[in-house]
């Protein structure tokens, strides 16, 4: 497994389970089909309402705490909330989270940065990330100006029909990283079935969604494909064995549409403060 190095010398792999839209016993589930497999990185949410159940997978799995790359998000509705990292602790049933996101750049994102620092400097947090903050120009440089604990890492909807290539221009100025949700356009055929795909699987004897997982890594992206079946699972992570060239990553940039799957406006955005996830249902 390759890693990327965080701006601030902590080490994350490049390529995990996301479990977004998982029920608690799907997510529980996947995460310990990926864990078997050698996988250890795994993305939650306290809007996916399955942190309890990501929690009981890692303790089920055997696995040491230390060796898995923990990422969540704080939800907007917790952001000013003083026990909103502890809350989150006691789902995941871990003492610290590697990397903790805001989920959202709604108004009051400013305070939730500030309670994501709080919890880095109290060690219950080793990293700071920013989710989203793509749909208003400006707002990653805002961000980061507002920052008094650099953030490390930014997560994007990013895929070959999406690249986000002026994003990763300001993140190569800061050292941050990009790690993309819709890895494979949210299971878009026709972006998946690209001949470029087909042609470059029956070279490397590997599936089109290899390729394009393995197109991510190369371009310096990580990535989380979420899947509830196991050898999906195992597929999505057996993309370190072949490097693809110059020539053929230069090929697939230049599918390059501006096409994104979501569309979200500071205005939709913003709506998200009027929803609050149910933490006493979850199983």
């Amino acid at each position: 497994m390759e890693s990327f190095t965080l701006n601030n010398g902590y080490q994350m792999p490049m390529a995990g389970i996301g479990v977004f839209t998982f029920t608690p016993p799907e997510a529980q589930a996947a995460i310990e089909s990926a864990l078997r497999d050698g996988i250890r990185l795994i993305d939650t949410a306290n809007a996916y309402q399955n942190e309890k159940a990501t929690g009981r997978a890692m303790k089920a799995s055997g696995v040491a705490r230390e060796e898995i790359f923990l990422v969540t998000k704080l939800w907007p509705s917790v952001y000013e909330r003083e026990s909103a990292v502890d809350d989150t602790l006691r789902r995941l049933d871990t003492d610290y989270i590697d990397l903790l996101f805001l989920h959202q750049p709604t108004s009051n994102w400013q305070a939730g940065y500030r309670t994501i620092e709080k919890a880095v400097r109290e060690g219950k947090v080793r990293s700071i990330g920013i989710s989203n903050f793509d749909v208003k120009p400006g707002l990653v440089e805002e961000a980061v100006a507002f920052a008094e604990l650099k953030p490390q890492m930014v997560q994007v909807e990013a895929h070959p029909y999406y690249p986000q290539t002026e994003l990763k221009k300001i993140l190569a100025e800061t050292g941050m990283g990009l790690m993309a949700w819709y890895p494979l356009g949210h299971g878009d055929k026709s972006l998946i079935a690209e001949p470029l795909f087909t042609e470059l699987g029956k070279k490397y004897g590997k599936t089109n969604a290899q390729i394009i997982l393995r197109w991510h890594v190369q371009a310096g992206n990580v990535v989380i494909p979420g899947s509830r079946n196991p050898v999906h699972i195992h597929e999505n992570f057996d993309i370190f064995d072949f490097t693809l060239t110059a020539e053929e990553m230069a090929r697939i940039a230049a599918l390059d549409k501006q096409q994104r799957y979501y569309n979200g406006t500071p205005e939709s955005v913003e709506g998200f403060l009027g929803w609050a996830p149910d933490f006493d249902a979850q199983e």
